[in-house]
């Protein structure tokens, strides 16, 4: 006969365990003698969470599958014998479905994830595995107590369908219904997991993960940071390191800070006048070229590793740019006439084809000679178009911001009988940042800037310094129908930050300990992203609120923004606002104050809040856009006068500073600040200086006067310290600092004071001698040594001893009073009443400390390693090895 099989898929019925306390659905077993069959699929976000409990019969334990750290865990937990744990999978809350099965013969348990047999665990027990009567899906319920349920991880957040026990399916419509089981906290026949990575959030290319309730973002090797990775981990331009107190050398920038572009690297080359940024390219070298016409053109591209967008954005920040270009030319003509065919161009920005060269100006075709009318031949306006058969150059820079950066360059003529060419493009440099000292001054509370929407209905950030010695005012504020952003200073030591996108006004406050008020530069950085909102104020802890998981999340803004003022012109700011910066691009607030009535353009008084970043003596100098150290009257130098200016002595060398008349230490310097007379009665000194010998007895420092009068730093034989004053009427002072051997090859940091009658010593910043004198009257002051004295007559027979071997090794960083003779010596010889003798070579102490102090300081010169056919022929292998002799 015939028999008719009816096959059917099961109703597939998800349900959602909303609650991650009190969901679970509990469904009856099919107890069995022997055996164990259970399968499911579940789908969820979050890494931990219990899929299933059930008290196996015939008190064979409690069995568990739960999540944990994103992997599948089977547990048995028998009394008699170990627990039997068996894991699987990886990575399970992707938030895709996965299927269970678990399945027990007698001794045998079997866990299969997602109908691999291939990899399915197996398992055994020494007694017999039954099943259970009851299982409990996703968690257990509140007034269970621990005998009948077990839950050692969080409950599930999750869905789950397709449920069979024992090989049945359950009918989940039943459990809705009443009529099978129990549960609590479901959503039946409904999956409601969201997939809150998408869209994804997470800015910058970072990660995106999530759980039930919210998503994540790893930042990880994007350059940015934040819950959303918004803020870019480096600053803006060079000119924002050298703020931070940075020196000359390699730094990642981000010219548009939170926005699309990435960040570049660059050198910050951080001098006391301007500070550079160079982006180097790959050809900075000088490059021969032969065999070259214009039906062959010769062809150099230059990749700059960043993009254009990166280099023009850079570049828009910048006031001044500059590449060199030049072209050395043995009968090879550059760009010809005005109006003739050119033989050689560039291209810039945008893929242009420029026919200036280096020196000129964009629109005429020319090179630097022709408009300073100075070319080899007067016809022409480059030297290489004269078309001579002997080397000579045309080299200028290229300083069209709008043009830069060089991206290719082409040469058609080396293709004739001694023909040659080499043509060098030097790397982009800039200076300045147009932004960073960018200011608004607000001088009634009616006045304020307005610019247009602020558009950041995701993610906004709001950046910008201010000083005011106001109680209150609005810095920024931006409306919307019912959407405001707004930033203002409440009291004198409270800065809010409020926005309302829909959910109701949030405000984040960063109250200070002291008062912003104090017309000092303060800064405040404002964000709000879908997860949090937050405010920073200097370098005070930072507000964080987090945002609610559901509700509105888009800003939408319609009016115009204000600076320093609201729409009602009520509560507006008094003082100064500037660098300006939303969702990392610049608001340019002096443009917009010069048509302002009530706002100036600029602020001045930055050395009131920046002048303490002027080290060691250096004076901060007010400037329209910012400040800069002088270090004239410093024994140091670089931009914040922290800079060592130290040498290598031999045993004859010696520095001597002779003063005769006033004296600037620059030619520039005021003469009243830097005048000594040798008349004037010295009622202080101020000595410092740092050394690093070897060798004892040595002489240090040397002062005498026109009466036989003098100041004495020697090392004697033992390398003990000798400070020794000889004065008219006190007779000679000897003071010994004998705490170690100074002789030790290490730097060590004298302090000489004399105020008066009262004297201090310090040696490596610990105060080791004070003294009172009877009466000095140290005066007229002739010269000051250091190292070996020549003119050593009038010495006493200790001071000679030591002055027999002068003093070899390093001295740095030299100051007495107002004057630093060493640095006078290495950067001022021939307009300095200073007299140095003997060898005497710039190093840094600090770089020399393990170094023997016997071998440093012989100097060897390197030969010239290139050679040349031609006196004017450029070295075409020097640019490419620029050398170095680093101590030794």
């Amino acid at each position: 006969g015939n028999v008719t099989f009816s096959c059917s898929e099961p109703q597939i019925v998800p349900i959602t365990f909303v609650s991650a306390r009190r969901s679970y659905l509990l469904l009856p077993g099919t107890p069995q003698i022997d055996g164990l069959s259970v399968s499911f699929q579940f789908r969820t976000w979050n890494k931990d969470g219990l899929l299933l409990f059930t008290k196996l019969s015939e008190n064979s334990g409690p069995l568990l599958v739960y999540l944990h750290s994103g992997r599948l865990t089977l547990l048995i937990q028998k009394e008699t014998e170990n627990p039997v744990e068996i894991s699987e999978g990886t990575n399970l809350h992707d938030g895709l479905w996965h299927s269970v099965n678990i399945n027990a013969r007698r001794h045998r348990i079997t866990l299969t994830l997602d109908n691999n047999a291939a990899t399915a665990s197996h398992a055994t027990t020494v007694s017999r595995i039954y099943s259970g009567d009851s299982y409990y899906f996703g968690g257990c319920p509140d007034n269970f107590t621990d005998s009948q349920c077990l839950n050692p991880i969080t409950a599930f957040q999750g869905c789950m369908r397709l449920i069979f026990i024992d090989n049945q399916p359950k009918d989940l419509i039943l459990v809705q219904q009443g009529s099978l089981g129990n549960f609590s906290d479901l959503h039946i026949d409904l999956c409601g997991i969201k997939d809150r990575c998408l869209p994804n959030y997470c800015e910058h290319g970072g990660k995106c993960s999530q759980s039930w309730t919210t998503f994540y973002c790893d930042c990880n090797d994007t350059g940015y940071m934040g819950a959303t990775c918004h803020n870019s981990i480096y600053e803006q331009s060079c000119e924002a390191y050298r703020h931070q107190g940075k020196t000359s050398g390699f730094f990642y920038i981000d010219s548009d800070g939170s926005g699309p572009l990435g960040p570049l690297r660059v050198f910050c080359n951080i001098t006391e006048d301007k500070i550079w940024t160079a982006v180097q390219h790959n050809n900075t070298g000088l490059t021969r070229v032969q065999g070259a016409d214009p039906e062959k053109p010769y062809t150099m591209s230059f990749n700059y590793n960043s993009s254009a967008e990166q280099l023009e954005a850079m570049i828009n920040n910048a006031e001044y740019c500059e590449q060199e270009a030049a072209y050395h030319c043995k009968k090879s003509r550059l760009l010809n006439t005005p109006n003739g065919m050119p033989f050689a161009w560039w291209v810039g920005r945008a893929n242009e084809k420029h026919l200036y060269w280096g020196g000129s100006l964009p629109g005429i075709q020319q090179c630097a000679c022709g408009l300073e009318e100075s070319c080899l031949d007067m016809r022409y306006f480059c030297n290489c178009d004269a078309d001579r058969e002997e080397w000579t150059n045309d080299t200028g820079l290229l300083a069209f911001k709008d043009h830069l950066p060089v991206t290719q360059i082409v040469i058609t003529d080396t293709n004739r009988s001694n023909s040659e060419a080499a043509w060098k493009i030097g790397p982009l440099r800039c200076h300045g940042d147009r932004q960073f000292w960018n200011a608004a001054s607000f001088n009634t509370e009616a006045s304020y800037l307005h610019f247009p929407t602020f558009h950041a209905e995701v993610s906004a950030d709001i950046s910008f310094f201010f000083k005011t010695t106001a109680v209150s005012g609005v810095f920024l504020e931006n409306l919307g129908i019912k959407d405001f952003i707004r930033v203002e200073i409440r009291s004198p030591k409270e800065i809010t930050f409020s926005i309302d996108v829909g959910n109701g006004p949030t405000e984040a406050t960063v109250r200070s300990p002291t008062p912003l008020n104090d017309n000092q530069w303060h800064y405040v950085r404002a964000e709000r992203n879908l997860k949090q909102t937050s405010l920073q104020v200097d370098s005070l802890p930072k507000k964080v609120l987090e945002a609610p998981a559901e509700g509105h999340f888009r800003l939408q803004l319609n009016s115009q923004l204000f600076v320093g003022g609201t729409a009602s012109r009520q509560k507006g700011f008094l003082g100064c606002i500037r660098s300006l910066h939303l969702n990392g691009q610049k608001l340019d607030l002096e443009e917009r104050a010069k048509m302002t009535p009530g706002v100036k353009p600029g602020c001045p008084g930055h050395c009131s809040s920046y002048g303490n970043l002027c080290h060691n003596g250096g004076k901060c100098v007010e400037k329209y856009n910012g400040y800069s150290c002088d270090c004239t009257n410093s024994a140091y130098e670089g931009p914040f006068c922290k800079e060592e200016v130290s040498a290598l002595f031999e045993a004859g060398t010696s520095i001597t500073y002779i003063f005769q008349e006033p004296y600037p230490v620059t030619k520039n310097a005021s003469t009243s600040s830097s005048a000594i007379y040798a008349d004037a009665v010295m009622s202080k000194e101020n000595i410092a200086f740092s050394f690093l010998t070897a060798h004892s007895p040595s002489l240090l420092l040397y002062i005498n006067t026109y009466f036989h009068e003098y100041l004495a730093v020697i090392l004697s034989k033992n390398g003990s310290l000798q400070v020794r004053y000889k004065l008219s009427k006190d007779g000679l002072l000897i003071f010994t600092i004998d705490s170690g051997n100074f002789a030790n090859r290490e730097l060590h940091h004298v302090k000489i004071n004399r105020e008066g009658r009262e004297l201090v010593i310090q040696v490596d910043q610990v105060l080791k001698l004070k003294h009172n004198f009877s009466e000095i009257d140290f005066k007229a002051i002739k010269s000051l040594t250091l190292g070996k004295v020549t003119d050593s007559l009038s010495l006493d027979p200790e001071v000679s001893k030591a002055n027999v071997y002068g003093f070899t090794g390093c001295l740095s960083s030299v100051q007495y009073n107002h004057i630093a003779p060493l640095k006078v010596a290495l950067r001022h010889p021939s307009a300095a009443p200073v007299t140095v003798k003997g060898s005497l070579t710039e190093s840094s102490c600090a770089s020399i400390m393990e170094a023997d102090v016997n071998t440093v300081t012989t100097i060897y010169s390197s030969s010239d390693p290139f050679g040349k056919t031609d006196e004017r022929e450029p070295l075409t292998n020097a640019v490419r090895s620029d050398s170095a002799v680093i101590g030794g």
